[in-house]
């Protein structure tokens, strides 16, 4: 009898221990995720405010004679920090379940790329600069396996492009599956009908993987 009570001891103890041990990692988990919603809702409160700053940029051509080397200049660290934004939002959305939320903020970004893109159209042909703007357009919403390999193949290739070429490119990520009304004018005005695509300086479409020295041939 006595060693019956000493089993049942350690049984209570045991499921204790667990339940105690599962309630641990709920809470670890639920703080995990919290926080990476939270520093995604700091990127996109941070794309608000980028969003208005070239909005002011953009009306500013209208108002006022805009230093065309000043305008380049600050148009290229607006993208460098597009950029390097839509890095990191993809590692934390890579990290965290997509639900509505997120993808409805994730279209306020995808509005902000869009912007940014046709404000250095305007800035290009005005200011006479000698950049390229490279815009990925990519499925967000739930890609095939197939679609998704290629994307990543794609993607670390655009990487090594912007590594390569620094300031000479404007890398642009639009998702173009958002069921955004701008950006589908534009992706029917262009004639962009396959995703994912690479959109060079608004002319040239890229569907299959090549390589960043075929890729750097657009750029000559």
């Amino acid at each position: 009898m006595p060693l019956f009570k000493s089993q049942k001891h350690i049984f209570w103890q045991a499921l204790l221990l667990a339940l105690i041990m599962f309630n641990i990692g709920i809470f670890l988990g639920y703080s995990l995720e919290a926080n990476r919603a939270e520093r995604i809702n700091k990127l996109y409160i941070e794309s608000d405010i980028e969003l208005l700053d070239i909005k002011i940029q953009d009306d500013a051509f209208y108002v006022t004679d805009i230093n065309c080397e000043k305008a380049v200049e600050e148009n290229i660290k607006f993208a460098d920090r597009v950029y390097e934004e839509a890095l990191l939002l993809k590692k934390y959305e890579d990290a965290n379940r997509i639900n509505q939320a997120l993808t409805l903020q994730h279209k306020k970004y995808d509005l902000l790329r869009t912007y940014f893109w046709l404000n250095s159209i305007k800035l290009k042909e005005k200011c006479k600069a000698d950049y390229h703007n490279v815009v990925y357009f990519y499925q967000y919403n739930e890609p095939s396996l197939d679609i998704e390999a290629k994307q990543r193949a794609l993607s670390t290739i655009l990487e090594v492009l912007k590594q390569r070429q620094g300031n000479r490119i404007m890398l642009i990520p639009i998702a173009g599956d958002m069921d955004l009304s701008s950006i589908n004018l534009l992706l029917d005005s262009y004639g962009v009908n396959e995703l994912p695509t690479i959109f060079i300086d608004e002319n040239i479409k890229i569907t299959d993987i090549v390589s960043v020295e075929e890729l750097e041939k657009f750029l000559d």
